[in-house]
């Protein structure tokens, strides 16, 4: 497998995470009404920003010269502790759900899930 192809992989997960996350909001916004599909969009959109850090975060550790994935790697657990903050504030103050948050937290996975479908029906 080139580095071309895991490049293309990972912007096609970038790509579904945020079409889950857009989809999912919108079904849960009219199932469940406004207040719980910002709960799934904020939770959608934490989930695609674990999922770029941890991405840069394997770019730093697999010897990428970049800086920038230098900068990923030195704050990787502060980003989740901010996370974890912002989802605290988010439920506590702004009285979303807690289960519409921690479904869009699944955005990243169903898109991964997505890739893997995606991978074995049109591998070569």
């Amino acid at each position: 497998m080139t580095e071309d192809f895991y490049d293309r992989a990972l912007t096609r997960i970038f790509r579904l995470t945020i079409a889950a996350g857009l989809a999912g909001t919108m079904v849960v916004a009219i199932k469940f009404g406004v207040r719980d599909g910002a709960g799934f969009a904020a939770g959608a959109l934490f989930s695609l920003f674990a999922f770029r850090s941890i991405r840069g975060f394997a770019y730093a550790i697999g010897g990428d010269s970049n800086p920038r994935t230098t900068t990923f790697a030195a704050l990787f657990l502060l980003r989740y502790a901010l996370i974890g903050g912002a989802i605290y504030v988010i439920v506590r103050y702004l009285e979303v759900s807690p289960m519409a948050l921690l479904a869009g937290l699944f955005a990243s996975v169903a898109a991964v899930l997505a890739e893997v479908l995606y991978e074995l029906a049109f591998s070569k």
